[in-house]
């Protein structure tokens, strides 16, 4: 449904902001519903600054806006996922590993996309810009990898592919694809969805392990 009402870059418009941003908006108010109003400063919040993103990449004049919204949206998802309902200590060596490739990724991608983004309109905006943005991206995953929790570390990385697909097309690294817009759109939306799925369940059980306390004491 979404790929036939969003209609095509070529055409940003109002309807368009609102169409692209309603699917994560609806996540925002799940989140929120579920988990209160505190979630604003972890999850919830991550989605409302990712609906400003969503709308400022409508159009291409707002794109280090768009990006800037994301960023902070990855600093909250952080923030949460260093929240009392994800804390665990995992004493396997495999989960460093995990860290190992991410970061190993990230700053992979970003050596490779330099180039790129010194031959862009602005370079001086560009080159930290983006090196800030990996930065942050790679620590949301890094920190979603660290909860052991399934359907965020899933979404979290799920959110690097999206945004590496992203960024290769974005700063002419390879052609548009053919479906580009559609592989970036729709692993955007899963990893949304996992990581607010994720949060909720995380905060159920946290108040299901409080009840259980509650009733041996």
């Amino acid at each position: 449904v979404y790929f036939y009402l969003w209609i095509p870059e070529s055409a940003p418009s109002l309807l368009a902001a609102a169409v692209k941003a309603a699917p994560v908006l609806s996540l925002a108010l799940m989140v929120l519903s579920y988990n209160g109003v505190w979630s604003l400063l972890g999850v919830a919040g991550g989605l409302l600054f990712s609906v400003g993103g969503d709308i400022c990449l409508i159009w291409t004049d707002l794109f280090l806006l768009g990006m800037a919204s994301f960023a902070l949206a990855h600093l909250l998802y952080s923030l949460s996922f260093l929240s009392s309902r994800y804390s665990s200590y995992s004493k396997s060596s495999a989960i460093y590993i995990v860290y190992l490739v991410l970061w190993g990724i990230a700053g992979g991608a970003y050596l490779y996309l330099l180039p790129f983004l010194q031959k862009s309109p602005e370079p001086n905006v560009f080159v930290p810009a983006v090196g800030g943005y990996t930065f942050l991206i790679v620590l949301m995953a890094t920190l979603g990898a660290r909860t052991r929790q399934p359907l965020v570390t899933l979404g979290a990385m799920v959110f690097m592919v999206s945004d590496l697909t992203l960024a290769v097309q974005r700063f002419k690294v390879i052609e548009d694809l053919e479906y580009g817009r559609h592989i970036v759109m729709v692993t955007y939306f899963l990893a949304q969805l996992l990581i607010a799925v994720g949060d909720v369940k995380a905060m159920q059980a946290e108040e299901a392990d409080e009840f259980r306390k509650w009733k041996r004491t």
